[in-house]
Parts: C-alpha cells; structure tokens; sequence
C-alpha cells in the first residue's frame, strides 16, 4: 500500500474544498481555483477538514495513482493558500531581465532581446535586473516557466554565466593550463 496515498491532506478554512460527482476534487482558496481530475480507481471524501484517499483495488498501477494524486491534491492545497515560487539568478556581464505588460524581456548576451511572453495564471517580479521571480499557485506551471526562462541560457561550467536557479549550484569547471 502507498505511504503516501494513505496520508489525509489537511486543509484549514480559508480553502474549500469538494468531490463532484465526475471524480473531480475542486480546491478553492481566496485568489484561486484548482481541479483534480483523477482516475475511476480513486475515490476521495472530505471528512472534518481532511480528504481522505481511498482505491478500488490493489494493481500496482492503482497504487501508484494512490500517491500520485494525493501529492497532487495536497499541491493544489498549498498552491491556492499559499502559492508556489522559483527564484532565478541572471549571471553575466549585461544580462538583465525587465517586465513589460505580459512579456519578459530578457537580455542575456545575444545580438537580440529575448522575449518570453508571461501565461495567465503565472506572475513575474523582477529584483534589481538580475533575479527574477516566478510565483503561481500551479506548482507544474511554476516549474515549467521558471525552466523555460532558464533554457535561453543555461549556465556554463566554466564563467557560471547564465541563468540559474537560486539554490543550484554550478560544478566549475578549470580553464586551459598553461603551456609549460
């Protein structure tokens, strides 16, 4: 049985939250609202500020969904009450990054701006040019974009120029030695 699955994910009363008849759990919080579909081998109930996960048989596929949509329900818990955030690191001589309307324009070195375009549901805030903010209540949107806006330009092994993640850290690489 999934460890996981069996825990209950508690939820306090600034977030409600409901099964619907299509096996949809619904969360809601104050800004916010979050749909779970699952799959017809989980059930779930709400008992006394907890849902409560439960499966219909014991296949090692239902088990693995037991967890997963427990770990899903309890983000989207946490993501309409408190949100979810990725930091990202500008490093680089001229690399900076500013919010006009729904674009991201970034300067990171090319001969060109790159201009990432912000989807709804996802907010940026930058922090003196070079870190760079990514908060939602999505946790799988959060993570996307925040890779995404890392993929324009990973960090290099040799100078660390690049964009990071604010708790990553870059295995440096040594230059070339000198001749003898």
């Amino acid at each position: 049985m999934s460890r996981v699955g069996r825990a209950p994910v508690y939820f306090d009363k600034a977030v409600q939250v409901s099964v619907t008849a299509a096996n949809e759990v619904v969360v809601k919080g104050a800004k916010h609202s979050m749909t779970v579909r699952m799959r017809p081998e989980i059930k779930a109930k709400i008992e006394d500020g907890k849902v409560v996960l439960s499966k219909t048989d014991e296949a090692p596929e239902t088990r693995a969904y037991h967890g997963l949509y427990r770990a899903l329900i309890q983000n989207a818990v946490t993501g309409v009450s408190k949100g979810w955030s990725k930091i990202l690191d500008l490093n680089g001589v001229g690399y900076r990054a500013a919010v006009t309307g729904k674009k991201l324009e970034l300067s990171l070195g090319y001969s060109h701006p790159v201009v990432f375009q912000i989807p709804t549901g996802i907010e940026i805030a930058i922090e003196k040019q070079t870190k760079i903010t990514v908060t939602g209540p999505n946790r799988e949107q959060v993570g996307q974009v925040a890779a995404k806006i890392r993929g324009f330009r990973p960090p290099e092994p040799y100078l660390g120029k690049g964009v990071k993640y604010a708790d990553e850290t870059i295995r440096r690489k040594a230059g070339k030695s000198a001749a003898k």
